[in-house]
């Protein structure tokens, strides 16, 4: 099961997420039948995701966060909501590594406010990446240590991680704390692999739920359905959508997401005018 845990320690000064997203990675791997590079590559943006999902405040709230690399390395995008549906798409044509080129970071409120957030890519790895993006766009020292592990058939054999961000008043003790307890998550994914979110919780951080611990569940989930895409379409106009039905024999939109093919057929045009 998917799970992020969140809490404050050190005294309330350091914000702290564990994460396990093992089965998410695989539902990822299964929709968009990805291997290798391009499947440790979006696992690692996937629980990038649900982590600042899982920071959210508004019920409303949402946050995408899209990589466009450089050559042959390709395009990632992932997003997620409030109640931490998660998801995401990889350009698998292309190598599948993050290489050049910059991650830009939508967190909409819902309320018509997105902020947006860019830095430019510093490394392959989305630990780092990330870490970059907190320092240079948001201002906020964070530690992210995030991994995905596969085994030899090709699924996620494990995949997670740790995050911590320092609070606006965190003092010099605590913050050296913080630096401290990241330690043993050089390897995020054979951590998870041996311990699991809660084992993590047990062995790290055993007094974290005297300061209150939370509990949540991330899955693998898209928002995309007939009725929006009906609307996508119907943007088009009748015009252009029948002439499209006429040439191709029907009006396709494909989600990247879900990798499912929406079909409406010429009547269906009709329908909805």
């Amino acid at each position: 099961m998917n799970k992020l845990y969140k809490s404050l320690i050190f005294d309330k000064q350091v914000s702290l997420s564990v994460l396990e997203t093992t089965e998410l990675v695989n539902a990822a791997i299964k929709t968009h039948n990805l291997s290798g590079a391009a499947a440790v590559t979006l696992g690692n943006m996937l629980t990038a995701a649900a982590y600042m999902a899982g920071c959210l405040k508004s019920d409303r709230g949402a946050v995408s966060l899209t990589v466009k690399a450089e050559g042959d390395a390709g395009t990632v995008s992932v997003s997620g909501d409030k109640d931490l549906h998660i998801r995401g798409y990889i350009d698998v044509e292309k190598e599948g590594r993050l290489k050049g080129g910059y991650l830009t970071v939508i967190k909409d409120d819902g309320f018509s406010r997105p902020f947006v957030g860019a830095t430019e890519l510093i490394s392959d790895d989305v630990s780092r990446n990330l870490m970059h993006y907190f320092d240079t766009s948001e201002q906020i020292p964070t530690a992210v240590s995030i991994g995905v592990k596969l085994a030899p058939d090709g699924k996620c054999e494990a995949a997670g991680g740790v995050v911590m961000q320092l609070l606006p008043d965190a003092t010099e003790e605590n913050t050296q704390a913080a630096e401290n307890a990241m330690q043993p998550f050089g390897n995020a994914a054979e951590v998870i692999k041996n311990f699991g979110a809660d084992g993590v919780i047990r062995e790290y951080f055993p007094d974290v739920e005297k300061g209150g611990l939370y509990l949540y569940f991330p899955e693998y989930k898209c928002n995309c359905s007939r009725e929006k895409l009906r609307a996508v379409a119907a943007s088009l106009g009748k015009a252009e959508l029948i002439k499209i039905a006429e040439e191709e024999g029907s009006v396709k939109i494909h989600c990247h997401y879900c990798n499912t093919d929406y079909v409406f057929t010429r009547d269906d045009v009709e329908k909805m005018f």
